[in-house]
């Protein structure tokens, strides 16, 4: 499977932008324990520059923002356009103004004029293009003894809410799993490639924790329609099929999600790998 390129990535997550941000904060704050061990990871105080990767709607550069003070500043970096309008939108609703947003692919962080305190990234070093040679740009951009913390899936049979439907969806696209290296879910779920891969790039001090959180959303429709919306992941598996075609494969996702339904709603468990390093 040939890998996409910088404009593919770009093109899918403009397209997701909006589901992102409706379901950003419906999925967020079952994400709060993980984002949490990031930030303490990252070492994230008063008055820092912090480098958001990947940003999204905001979710984790306004509480950064948050945590840094008026003193501080927070670079929210994401290769869509579309997701930082949303961004900007939040961190205006939240009257936060020491948020800079930059459209930059993560590859591309090495061209910027910043330096960072700081570095975090919230589920999404496993979906870039090039993974090594982001985190080489970000260790150029890092101030001597500056810290990278990022949230990356665990093993695929720890995140079964994630895993089986991706599952179902490459079959029905008649696609294989991404080749080794390439963008995906679960590129970056084993512990010892996930330590290669920051040691390769030249960091130090490599730590990485495992985040136990639960996912709890109202019913199984709203996790497909939060799949189907805001996951560009499960969007780009999909996008070559013909309408027919993708209602099959989300009718069958459907019925895989069933089994997480509770009386309360759907409740499952996600895990992720917490990885942290320092620039020396």
């Amino acid at each position: 499977m040939s890998q996409p390129t910088s404009e593919d990535l770009r093109n899918v997550w403009d397209s997701a932008a909006a589901g992102w941000a409706k379901w950003e904060n419906v999925l967020a704050p079952n994400l709060v324990p993980a984002t949490e061990v990031m930030f303490g990871k990252a070492g994230i105080a008063e008055g820092m520059c912090v480098l958001d990767i990947a940003c999204g709607a905001g979710s984790t550069a306004l509480p950064a923002a948050k945590r840094v003070g008026p003193n501080g500043s927070v670079i929210a970096s994401d290769i869509s356009e579309e997701m930082l309008n949303f961004l900007r939108q939040n961190a205006d609703a939240a009257c936060l103004t020491n948020i800079e947003t930059l459209r930059c692919a993560a590859e591309d962080i090495e061209h910027t004029d910043h330096m960072f305190d700081a570095a975090i990234c919230q589920t999404g070093l496993m979906l870039f293009k090039s993974p090594q040679n982001a985190l080489e740009g970000i260790r150029t951009r890092l101030r001597p003894g500056g810290k990278i913390s990022v949230i990356v899936f665990a093993a695929p049979q720890n995140n079964p809410f994630a895993a089986q439907p991706m599952g179902i969806a490459l079959k029905h696209a008649g696609k294989q799993p991404p080749d080794p290296g390439a963008p995906g879910l679960f590129a970056l779920s084993r512990e010892d490639v996930l330590q290669c891969l920051f040691e390769a790039a030249g960091y130090n001090e490599v730590e990485i924790v495992r985040s136990k959180v639960t996912l709890q959303l109202p019913s199984v429709d709203d996790a497909v329609a939060m799949m189907q919306q805001a996951f560009g992941a499960y969007r780009a598996v999909l996008s070559d099929l013909d309408q027919e075609a993708r209602d099959a494969a989300w009718e069958e996702i459907r019925s895989c999600l069933a089994q997480f339904e509770t009386p309360n709603g759907l409740e499952t468990g996600l895990t992720f790998h917490i990885a942290s390093a320092r620039k020396l």
